[in-house]
């Protein structure tokens, strides 16, 4: 669906006459007026807010900034919200949007491969606390998301690849196929409408299964626990789904000394992230890393659940004790 639809599209989710579109400083150049113009072409009244790009967007003040924003427009509860961004700016608006009045409709327009594949979907919203990464959310689904392919024509690389790494993770989660055609780095290229549209499959499947994120669905963080500490220990200058790549590797590694998933299993998935680039060193102290671990928003009491890979295309859920976590580091 292209960009020039969503003023068409959110007429159909949207009962007032107000919008106002989040986005950062790097995607207001390239989309900010084609995406404004849709709006009002369609009758919206349209307002604009722009955040810096990166983790810094996520903060505390970002998100009081955009509060009293939208309450001086104002924006009422039949409004809405447009997320026209990458996953820092799909968190902020949607946090946002869940407790404005408390909470108004959000629509996700993913500009990133990592937010059309995983971010943008499933109503996952959060900033982050000095205390770690997301850890002030609420859970807010989308009331519509719109995915324009187009749209990640502009990525950098670098950008593109941390897409990657949440597209790995979907072939090892659930896909074995899907692992099997990213091994082709040139056929999935030329496939990636399909890949996007088959991972946004995968994960709706387990949201639908699992809304709040108490079961199944937390199937979805492979690679997450150990990757937001590596995020955060490095104050987000390693990137999420470099961190995110890295985080699998490990938790590979420690899956097959736990005797959960065979040395095949590590090393496929090892060597598929080192097909799109990955650096999978990890610099930091495991004390250092198991530190914040132990603040991780999946934590349950003296407790967590870890995503260990049996096979390419199944994982499941282990629950270990925090100091068995710092055992396995």
């Amino acid at each position: 669906m292209q960009l020039e639809a969503l003023g068409r599209e959110a007429r159909a989710v949207v009962k007032g006459n107000r919008i106002a579109v989040v986005t950062d400083e790097t995607v207001e150049k390239l989309y900010l007026n084609r995406c404004m113009q849709s709006l009002k072409c369609a009758g919206f009244d349209v307002y604009s807010f722009v955040v810096p790009p990166g983790e810094e967007a996520k903060s505390g003040m970002q998100y009081l900034n955009l509060l009293n924003a939208l309450a001086e427009i104002p924006l009422t509860r039949t409004d809405a919200l447009v997320a026209l961004g990458g996953g820092v700016v799909g968190d902020l608006a949607g946090f946002a949007a869940a407790t404005y009045l408390r909470g108004i409709s959000v629509i996700q327009v993913p500009t990133t491969l990592l937010a059309a594949v995983d971010s943008s979907i499933g109503g996952k919203t959060a900033i982050n606390l000095p205390a770690g990464k997301n850890l002030a959310g609420a859970f807010h689904r989308p009331a519509l998301i719109l995915r324009d392919a187009s749209l990640l024509e502009s990525l950098p690389q670098t950008i593109y690849q941390d897409g990657m790494a949440e597209v790995i993770k979907y072939g090892v989660l659930a896909d074995a196929d899907l692992f099997e055609l990213l091994a082709d780095k040139a056929q999935a290229h030329r496939r990636m409408e399909e890949i996007i549209e088959r991972c946004a499959e995968i994960k709706m499947r387990f949201v639908e299964e699992d809304v709040f994120d108490t079961g199944v669905r937390q199937l979805l963080n492979f690679g997450h626990t150990i990757g937001h500490a590596i995020e955060h220990a490095t104050n987000f200058s390693v990137s999420h789904g470099k961190a995110v790549a890295k985080g699998m590797a490990m938790m590979a590694e420690i899956s097959m000394k736990q005797g959960w998933c065979s040395e095949e299993t590590t090393r496929r998935i090892k060597d598929i992230l080192h097909v799109y680039g990955f650096d999978l060193t990890i610099v930091q102290q495991k004390d250092v890393l198991y530190d914040i671990m132990k603040t991780d928003k999946k934590r349950k009491g003296g407790m967590i659940d870890l995503v260990v890979p049996e096979k390419i295309g199944r994982c499941r859920l282990v629950r270990v004790t925090i100091e068995e976590l710092g055992e396995m580091l």
